[in-house]
């Protein structure tokens, strides 16, 4: 999220008279948001994403231990009926006042085939459970995102990925899955049994069913070169299309408010192992808090100060296998806009997005996330047929953030940008239908799973049923 010097403000004789009257606004917006409460007056236990974005009351949880104890709870269960993983997702995939499904019985390794480098895996494995598992078998997934607090089914059905010009999102590594349906059945999918299904719904958005197993194609162990690095913003900028031909997986990050931007490169590696060190992300973005909070209308001003405790930053540098680098700890609550956009259009989209907020808000302190995912062929895949560039922007999460909609959002769609499923976005059925060629054809498949709607709660109603 943006690396920077401890302590961005120190010395009385920088900050102006009218500091301290800024400082006590600033005291009063960073209230803590009031907190809900934990059970309803119906006894119903509080269900809270990550971001505090969503909420629900559900009136049953439950927890299959078996793809039949799935199916038959899908066939018996009060709808809508919804999947939770790990809650990282922004949207309102999960909430409802009936039956929440937690996957978390549905964990671990469960075979494996050294020849062809696959394994057999619970749909509720966490990410960060999953690397070590494989890794005991010398296997690892080829790339993976910024965090790795979701499980499998929740990173996958949200098209959740991480970045590399030849990676493809996590979904781009299943080649089966079950799947329990509202039908009472356990419908065992891949390209050439029930293909329709699984072309439609490796990507959807647990609203076909329930997904308890996946067959991933994964890679042999390799070591890797994490270099994090801070670079001039517009060096990055100029240089992305170098950038990703020269390295493995890479991504930067554009600090707005100063003429600088972060890179992290990822390159494989026979160097002996440099264990990574203690996250220093959130002092970054914590620090460019502070100069926000100091400087927000003093924007040349905080260009200057960002610009001169930037500059001369050391490189920092980690070697390890890929599964302990890729992913990262990011304890400092926000939230997100990202959409998805045609590669060719990415860097100008990008430029306007920076534009539009250095002009417009001077709140906005969080870096903004640039990367880059191979195609895939999944129908509801964000990047379905082309090779896509990611555009990510982030308020915290005590500031506004319907910003996103007013502000950023028309930029990233005038490029003919689709937004990551678990990301936030206004869109709705007709916006969607026109972003994906197999839109009608994946819906198909999912009324014909589920006829009665009972997985569609009111967000997915307004997603994948017109009017």
């Amino acid at each position: 999220m943006g690396t920077t010097r401890r302590a961005l403000l120190i010395g009385g004789g920088v900050v102006a008279a009218g500091a301290a009257g800024l400082a006590g606004r600033r005291v009063w917006l960073d209230r803590e948001p009031p907190a809900l409460p934990v059970i309803d007056r119906s006894g119903h236990l509080l269900w809270q994403n990550w971001a505090a974005t969503e909420h629900a009351y559900p009136a049953t949880r439950v927890s299959p231990a078996s793809p039949d104890e799935a199916a038959h709870l899908l066939r018996t269960a009060k709808g809508p009926v919804r999947m939770v993983g790990a809650g990282h997702s922004f949207t309102a995939l999960v909430p409802t006042d009936a039956t929440l499904v937690s996957l978390d019985n549905l964990s671990g390794v469960l075979g494996h085939d050294a020849a062809t480098g696959r394994a057999s895996v619970g749909a509720g494995t966490r990410l960060y459970d999953l690397g070590p598992q494989l890794a005991a078998i010398g296997q690892e997934m080829p790339n993976l995102p910024d965090i790795n607090k979701q499980t499998l089914a929740g990173a996958t059905q949200t098209g959740t990925h991480g970045t590399g010009r030849g990676f493809t999102a996590l979904h781009g590594g299943i080649v089966e899955f079950d799947l329990a349906t509202p039908r009472g059945e356990v419908l065992t999918c891949n390209a050439t049994s029930n293909p329709e299904v699984f072309n439609a719904a490796r990507v959807g958005l647990g609203a076909f069913g329930i997904m308890t197993r996946f067959t991933m194609q994964n890679h042999a162990l390799t070591r890797v070169k994490k270099v994090t690095s801070l670079r001039p913003r517009e060096e990055l900028i100029e240089g992305w299309d170098d950038l990703q031909r020269r390295h493995r997986n890479v991504e930067f990050y554009v600090i707005p408010f100063s003429h600088w931007g972060q890179l992290i490169t990822h390159d494989e590696t026979t160097e002996p192992v440099r264990p990574r060190g203690p996250d220093t992300d959130t002092k970054g973005a914590m620090d460019l808090k502070q100069a926000r909070d100091l400087f927000e209308f003093a924007t040349p001003l905080r260009f200057w100060t960002a610009d001169h405790l930037i500059a001369g930053m050391p490189d920092q540098v980690a070697i390890d296998q890929g599964w302990k680098l890729l992913s990262n700890e990011r304890p400092l609550r926000f939230r997100e806009i990202e959409y998805h956009l045609p590669r060719e259009n990415q860097i100008a989209a990008l430029r306007e997005v920076v534009d539009a907020i250095e002009r417009h808000r001077p709140d906005v302190f969080i870096p903004i996330e640039v990367r880059s995912i191979a195609p895939d062929d999944a129908w509801l895949s964000s990047f379905q047929g082309r090779e896509s560039g990611s555009i990510a922007v982030h308020a915290y999460y005590k500031d506004d953030y319907q910003f996103f909609y007013t502000l950023i959002e028309p930029i990233l769609r005038s490029h003919g940008g689709r937004p990551h499923w678990g990301k936030l976005n206004s869109l709705k059925y007709d916006d969607f239908a026109a972003l994906y060629p197999r839109w009608k054809e994946a819906l198909a498949v999912r009324d014909h799973l589920d006829p009665e709607g009972k997985l569609l709660n009111p967000y997915l109603t307004r997603v994948l049923r017109r009017g």
